[in-house]
């Protein structure tokens, strides 16, 4: 069985780190709640960032529920996740959606930003190898 761990190795941790994928990223995934920013990086597994403004969910309590509820869902969805360092970005009305719902929003985000990481890879391996036929 794999271990679906969720260690230190996993979390973007300091601002430089969110930064590089703040600036111009290649693979986005979006939802009315949710937004999903991803870049590639050279690990070998993916790593996640969560940002929840107070503009978005007033509460403290409200913030750290979707936290922890996006934490649980990419912990058990990891393995199928290339090596991006990924940022959630709540948006307005994060905090009138249920659990079941969010759950739901989750496993959307999750296979369509896997889906189009895959992609970005295959065609920024398409390129690569195409310029070094020529």
């Amino acid at each position: 069985m794999k271990q679906l761990a969720y260690g230190r190795e996993l979390r973007l941790l300091t601002p430089s780190q969110f930064q590089y994928v703040f600036e111009n990223p290649p693979v986005k995934a979006v939802t009315a709640e949710l937004t999903m920013l991803a870049k590639p990086n050279s690990l070998g597994h993916p790593r996640l960032g969560i940002t929840v403004s107070k503009k978005r969910a007033k509460r403290a309590v409200d913030r750290n529920r979707l936290k922890r509820k996006i934490r649980e869902n990419f912990r058990l969805k990891q393995h199928k996740i290339p090596a991006f360092d990924i940022i959630v970005i709540a948006k307005s009305g994060i905090t009138d959606i249920d659990n079941d719902i969010l759950q739901q929003r989750l496993d959307y985000l999750w296979r369509t930003l896997a889906k189009r990481c895959a992609q970005y890879l295959l065609a920024a391996s398409d390129s690569t190898s195409s310029s070094s036929v020529r």
